[in-house]
C-alpha cells in the first residue's frame, strides 16, 4: 500500500503555531516602550496646550485663572482640559494658586524612567514648559514652575 501524503501533520501545525506565538510575544513586549513614549508625548502636548490656553487667558484679563484643583476648562481657549492617556497614574496635577493670580503650575508625571529613586516631571507655568528630574518624594510648588 502506498500512501499519498497531502497536507501537514498535526505536529507540524503545532510547531508552526508555537513559533508564531513566541515571535508575536517578543514583538508585543518590544512595543511596550514605544507605547509609553507615545503616552509621554501626549502628556507633554496636553501640558503645552494647557500652558498656551493659560497665557491666552492671561492676555485677556491680566491674571491667570485661579483654582485649588485641576481646571476643567480655560475660557474659550481650552473648552475641556485633556484627560491623561494612561490609567490615571501618572496623571495631570495642579498646584493650588488661589492666593496668586499671577502664578500657576500644572505638571504631569512622565513614564520614562529616570535613575532609581527619581521621577521625571513635565512642568508648565508662567516661565514656560520644561522637563525636570526630581526625587520620588518631591512635590512641586508654584515657585518650581516659574
Amino acid at each position: 500500500m502506498k500512501y499519498n501524503k497531502k497536507g501537514f501533520t498535526l505536529i507540524e501545525l503545532l510547531v508552526v503555531i508555537a513559533i508564531i506565538g513566541i515571535l508575536s510575544g517578543i514583538v508585543l513586549v518590544s512595543l511596550g516602550g514605544a507605547r509609553a513614549n507615545a503616552r509621554d508625548a501626549r502628556r507633554q502636548s496636553d501640558i503645552r496646550q494647557l500652558s498656551t490656553a493659560m497665557e491666552l487667558s492671561y492676555n485677556d484679563s491680566n491674571a491667570y485663572l485661579t483654582s485649588t484643583t485641576m481646571l476643567t476648562v480655560i475660557g474659550t481657549y481650552l473648552p475641556a482640559v485633556p484627560r491623561d492617556p494612561g490609567t490615571g497614574t501618572p496623571a495631570y496635577n495642579w498646584i493650588d494658586n488661589a492666593g496668586s493670580a499671577q502664578d500657576y503650575c500644572s505638571y504631569a508625571n512622565l513614564e520614562k524612567s529616570a535613575t532609581a529613586g527619581n521621577k521625571i516631571l513635565f512642568l508648565a507655568g508662567p516661565g514656560g514648559v520644561r522637563e525636570r528630574t526630581v526625587a520620588d518624594a518631591f512635590t512641586p510648588t508654584l515657585a518650581d514652575c516659574e
